[in-house]
C-alpha cells in the first residue's frame, strides 16, 4: 500500500466514524445540487452524449422548463410522473425537472411493453408520462389501458426529429432558449426524507414492484461512491453506459458525479467494440459497471494498448473473483469500487479500502444467518431465533432495520412486509431479508474491519446429492477453461431424483464451435476442479449469453427450458452416469431420463 493510498484510507476511516446519516428533515436533493453547480460553475460541462454536451447552467435551465410545464399542468409535490426514455441528456433534464417540484419520478424500464408497461405506469398512479420519440411505438400500443388522458397527460420529447408528436401527446421542448424559467421555490425546501424515485425491481417472479427511493437513500450511496470508492472531484469525467432507470447507473454513476461536480458521458447502451475508444475519446477517468459487462470487455482479444487508457477508478457491482485481478492488471485499473446493495434494500457493503475480490465493509448493521437451501427457509434454534453462521461460512444476509438504516419498502405494503424478519435474534428487532447468501473473507490488513463476499442469490443456489451448490462458484471455475468466455449455472429437475441437478449454459470463444471444442479436455477440467456433486450434468452451448437489461445474467428461461429437446434448439451435452466425458444428448437417452430409467 502506497503512502498516498494509506493516507486516503485513514481519511475514509475518519469520514466513516464522524459522518452521520442525513436526517430526514435536512434539505437536499439532486436538482438542488445541480442548481448549486449552475451557480458556482455555470460553464463547466455537466453531461456529454454522442455529439451533444451541456453545461451545468444549460442542464439546470432545461430542468426548469420541464418543471414549469408540469407545474402549469397541475403537478405538485408527491405526484408521480412516469419517465420513459432512453439514456440521453433529455432523460436527465426531465428527471431533474420532475424532482424540482417535489414530484416522484417513475423510472420506467425502456424495454417494457404491453402488460408490464401498463402495470408500472398504473401501479404508481402516474399523473403524467414523459416519453421519448424513440419509444413512441410501445407506448402507443397501451394508451387505452393507462389511467392517463390523451392530448394532455402524455408529454413527447423529440429525439432525432424524424417523427412528430402523435396526436394523443403534446410536445415538451426543453431546448427552447426563448422559454425562460427560474428555479422553482419548492426545490429549496425539499428534504432528505422526501421520496424522489420509484425504481422497479426485476424480480424473479410476478410483475415488477416499485421500490420507494428517497433523497436519503440516494445521497449516502452517491456521496460514498464519489468520495470513498472512486475518490473523484470536479476535474474527473465518468463514463456511464448503464441504464439510468436502474439504481446502479443512476445512484452509483450519475448521482456520484453530481455530488462532486464531475462531468458524465452518457451512452445509450453498452457497446463493447466502442467502449475503450469512447473512454479515450472523452478522456474519462472512471466508469460505472455491472460485473457481466466486465466479462464482455475481457472476452475481446488482448491489444498492446489495453493499458493505455485514462481510467483510474471504477464503481459497480457483480465483478466476480475469477476475473477481478486479470481485468485490473490487463487495463491497469488502480481502484475497483465494488459495492453491494439492492434498489429496495436498507443497507449494503462498499469496498472503500480497494481490497481485491470483496464487496467491502458493511454500511449498516448486518448478520449472516443459517439458511436451508433445500427447504428455501431460514434455520431457527429451539427458541425460534435465527442462527448466525461461523466465520467464513455462507449465510443469508440480514440487514438490521434501524433509525439510520430504515427500510422504505415498496409502494405495496404487503410486498414490503414479506421482506422483513421480526424478532430474528432478540425481542423487538427487525431485519431486511436480502435474499442473498454472503460470507466474510480475510483480505489481510484492513484497519480491523470485516470484509464480505457475495456468494449467490438464494433462488440460484440449489441442492444436489445432499450438498448446497453455489452457481457463482461453479460458473467461475468453468470460465477458467480456455475456450469458454461465459457460463450461467442453474439447477434443473430430473424425474425420480431429489434436489436439482446442475446445468451450465456456456458461450464459447469467438470462432470456436462445438465441433472444434476439445470435449475431453473440457470434461477433464470440470472433473478435476469441481467435486462430483457440483459438476453440471447437462451443458447447453449458446451463441450468446442471455442477460437482463442491466447486464445481469438471465436464468428464468434457461431454467424453464432446461435440457428438454423440444424446447432447446442449441446443442446439448450430458455427463452420463459412470462416464467421465460429456457427450451429445440424444432423444433415446432423453426419453430414458424422463421415464426414470436412468439413475444419477
Amino acid at each position: 500500500m502506497g503512502v498516498k493510498n494509506f493516507i486516503g484510507d485513514l481519511k475514509v476511516l475518519y469520514l466513516a466514524a464522524t459522518t452521520k446519516p442525513p436526517s430526514s428533515e435536512a434539505i437536499g436533493s439532486l436538482p438542488l445540487l445541480v442548481q448549486q453547480h449552475a451557480s458556482s460553475n455555470p460553464n463547466r460541462i455537466a453531461l456529454l452524449c454522442e455529439d451533444e454536451q451541456v453545461t451545468w447552467q444549460e442542464l439546470n435551465d432545461q430542468a426548469n422548463r420541464v418543471a414549469a410545464k408540469l407545474e402549469a399542468d397541475g403537478i405538485t409535490k408527491g405526484d408521480c410522473v412516469s419517465l420513459f426514455m432512453q439514456n440521453r441528456i433529455e432523460f436527465v433534464s426531465c428527471m431533474l425537472g420532475i424532482q424540482k417540484l417535489g414530484a416522484v419520478v417513475g423510472m420506467i424500464n425502456t424495454n417494457l411493453s404491453t402488460q408490464q408497461l401498463v402495470h408500472c405506469i398504473n401501479l404508481t398512479e402516474s399523473k403524467k408520462c414523459i416519453f421519448g420519440e424513440e419509444l413512441t411505438q410501445p407506448l402507443s400500443e397501451v394508451t387505452a389501458e393507462l389511467n392517463l388522458r390523451d392530448g394532455s397527460d402524455y408529454l413527447f420529447v423529440s429525439d432525432t426529429a424524424e417523427t412528430p408528436a402523435p396526436n394523443w401527446a403534446v410536445t415538451l421542448d426543453i431546448k427552447d432558449d426563448s422559454i425562460q424559467a427560474s428555479n422553482p421555490d419548492v426545490t429549496s425546501t425539499l428534504t432528505m426524507g422526501d421520496v424522489a424515485l420509484y425504481i422497479f425491481t426485476s424480480g424473479t417472479t410476478g410483475l415488477p414492484k416499485a421500490a420507494v427511493v428517497s433523497n436519503k437513500r440516494i445521497f449516502p450511496l452517491s456521496n460514498m461512491g464519489a468520495t470513498m470508492l472512486l475518490r473523484i472531484n470536479e476535474n474527473d469525467r465518468m463514463y456511464n453506459c448503464l441504464p439510468l432507470y436502474h439504481g446502479t447507473g443512476l445512484m452509483a454513476g450519475l448521482s456520484a458525479a453530481f455530488q462532486v461536480g464531475a462531468s458524465s458521458v452518457i451512452k445509450r447502451r453498452l457497446s463493447v467494440s466502442e467502449f475503450w475508444d469512447d473512454i479515450r475519446k472523452y478522456n474519462c477517468t472512471c466508469f460505472v459497471y455491472i460485473g457481466e459487462f466486465i466479462r464482455y470487455l475481457m472476452s475481446r482479444p488482448e491489444l498492446k494498448d489495453d493499458k493505455i487508457n485514462p481510467i483510474r477508478a471504477i464503481i459497480g457491482n457483480g465483478l466476480r473473483p475469477d476475473i477481478w485481478n486479470s481485468f485490473k492488471q490487463r487495463f491497469d485499473i488502480e481502484r475497483i469500487g465494488e459495492f453491494y446493495g439492492a434498489s429496495e434494500g436498507n443497507g449494503g457493503f462498499a469496498n472503500v479500502f480497494n481490497k481485491d475480490s470483496t464487496v467491502g465493509l458493511g454500511i449498516a448493521p448486518v448478520k449472516l444467518a443459517q439458511y436451508d437451501v433445500a427447504e428455501d427457509e431460514l434455520v431457527y434454534d429451539s427458541q425460534g431465533r435465527c442462527i448466525e453462521v461461523a466465520a467464513g461460512d455462507s449465510g443469508l444476509l440480514l440487514i438490521e432495520v434501524t433509525e439510520a438504516s430504515k427500510f422504505e419498502g415498496y409502494t405495496n405494503e404487503e410486498a414490503s412486509n414479506k421482506k422483513l424478519v421480526s424478532n430474528a435474534f432478540t425481542d423487538g428487532d427487525m431485519y431486511f431479508n436480502s435474499g442473498d447468501l454472503m460470507k466474510s473473507v480475510d483480505v489481510g490488513f484492513s484497519f480491523g474491519q470485516k470484509h464480505y463476499q457475495f456468494v449467490d442469490r438464494v433462488g440460484d443456489t440449489y441442492r444436489w446429492k445432499s450438498e448446497n451448490v453455489s452457481t457463482n462458484e461453479v460458473g467461475e471455475i468453468i470460465n477458467n477453461f480456455e475456450d469458454v468466455i461465459f457460463t450461467n449455472i442453474y439447477g434443473v429437475e430430473i424425474p425420480g431424483t431429489d434436489g436439482k441437478a446442475g446445468m451450465a449454459a456456456i458461450v464459447l470463444r469467438e470462432n470456436i464451435s462445438l465441433a472444434e471444442l476439445n470435449i475431453r479436455a473440457f470434461s477433464d477440467h470440470i472433473s478435476k476442479c469441481l467435486p462430483s456433486y457440483s459438476r453440471p450434468i447437462f451443458i447447453r452451448i449458446l451463441k450468446e449469453l442471455p442477460t437482463t437489461t442491466t447486464h445481469k445474467l438471465q436464468k428464468n428461461d434457461l431454467r424453464n427450458h432446461a435440457y428438454h429437446l423440444a424446447q432447446v434448439e442449441d446443442d446439448l451435452l450430458v455427463m452420463k452416469p459412470g462416464s467421465d466425458c460429456y457427450s451429445r444428448l440424444d432423444s433415446d437417452f432423453y426419453d430414458q431420463v424422463m421415464q426414470r430409467q436412468i439413475r444419477f
